[in-house]
């Protein structure tokens, strides 16, 4: 079935990992109605030593151990979790690997957006139905808040900050009595929660103030900061092991260039950072320098590599990718990337040359 999806749920991508789990994890105490003990959720989400059960568990989320771990036993307190951070943090994965393992399920979400209406996340009527029975279990059309709680399952709620504040506050009354009242039912619209339901949201920092969340809403919810990657060498790995899973779904069988992944992941993290790593000071760009777009840099370079080169990675085809990924903002940050060239990437030709030699041959690109 993987074979024909662009990109597998979690649930299916790592099928063999939860049902090793689900076997090794008997005896262990869980929370009602989750799938597995907080133990094998922080096991499959953090990776484990040995292979469980004969199936290597590799470690999935590359950022903090104790957040995870925190995240994990505020869903097993029953408290709404809100996962907040930069783009590109990979709040939105690690949701999607709590819900898997949790519930076995990672497609019950809501996706923000201005538009968002209640309807989208309670529930809405088949019309025609509606009409010609009246209000009815059978005429109601659930969305993921309703699927939740009916089914006793995680609802993901991303970008929460981006849909209006009269729809965030639509959550705050089923958050804190785990009911929802659907009026037009009468006496029998009410729906309770079964255990094993929660709320997982996430929002970016960037959108603070677009549509910020009621103080009411804020207490629903204990709040965990996904901090962007301090450490070259990690993003590098989680540069590799990503493209490398994408190069796999896109039948490309090339080896990674790991020199190329260590150049994009050192000039994402000095631009981000606002410093090099010799402590010369860069001016940092307003758009977002995150480890998402870094993979998309990469895999872009890799992608016209295999299609239009030889297969090698191309320093001056990664330039033109990483402009890209930049000018999405303002010219200012063309102008910083140029400052960044001219600068720090020039001592590194200079002192290093190589791969970084190149990069800075490449340099024609940003004009």
């Amino acid at each position: 079935m993987e074979q024909n999806m662009l990109r597998p749920v979690a649930e299916m991508r790592y099928a063999a990992e939860l049902e090793a789990l689900a076997k090794w994890d008997i005896g262990n105490p869980k929370p009602q109605g989750w799938r597995l003990s907080p133990k094998a959720v922080r096991t499959f989400i953090l990776g484990s030593a040995a292979p469980i059960g004969g199936v290597t568990i590799g470690k999935k989320y590359m950022g903090n151990d104790a957040l995870v771990e925190r995240c994990i036993i505020t869903l097993a307190g029953n408290r709404g979790l809100m996962l907040v951070g930069e783009p590109g943090t990979a709040k939105t994965m690690l949701s999607e690997l709590l819900s898997a393992a949790i519930s076995g399920c990672s497609t019950n979400t809501v996706q923000g957006t201005a538009g968002t209406t209640e309807d989208m996340i309670k529930y809405s009527w088949n019309y025609a139905m509606l009409l010609a029975k009246g209000p009815s279990r059978e005429a109601l059309v659930p969305s993921p808040l309703y699927v939740g709680m009916e089914k006793g399952i995680l609802t993901r709620f991303e970008e929460i900050t981006r849909t209006p504040a009269e729809v965030q506050d639509s959550l705050i009354s089923v958050l804190s009595d785990k009911v929802l009242n659907i009026p037009e039912l009468g006496d029998g619209g009410l729906l309770f929660a079964k255990p094993g339901f929660n709320v997982i949201g996430t929002a970016n920092t960037q959108d603070k103030g677009v549509n910020e969340m009621s103080s009411a809403l804020k207490r629903r919810f204990n709040f965990e900061t996904v901090q962007p990657i301090r450490d070259v060498a990690l993003e590098k790995k989680i540069i590799l092991n990503e493209v490398g899973a994408l190069a796999e779904a896109a039948g490309i069988g090339r080896k990674l260039d790991e020199e190329a992944a260590e150049l994009l992941a050192t000039t994402y993290h000095e631009l981000r950072e606002g410093v090099s790593a010799e402590g010369m000071r860069i001016e940092k760009p307003a758009c977002v320098m995150s480890t998402a777009e870094a993979i998309s840099v990469y895999y872009q370079t890799l992608m016209g590599a295999y299609y239009y080169g030889d297969g090698t990675m191309d320093p001056r085809m990664m330039v033109e990718n990483l402009v890209g990924a930049v000018a999405k903002e303002s010219n200012e940050d063309m102008d910083k990337i140029g400052n960044y060239f001219s600068t720090v990437v020039r001592e590194k030709a200079r002192r290093e040359g190589g791969v970084w030699q190149k990069y800075y041959a490449a340099r024609s690109c940003l004009k």
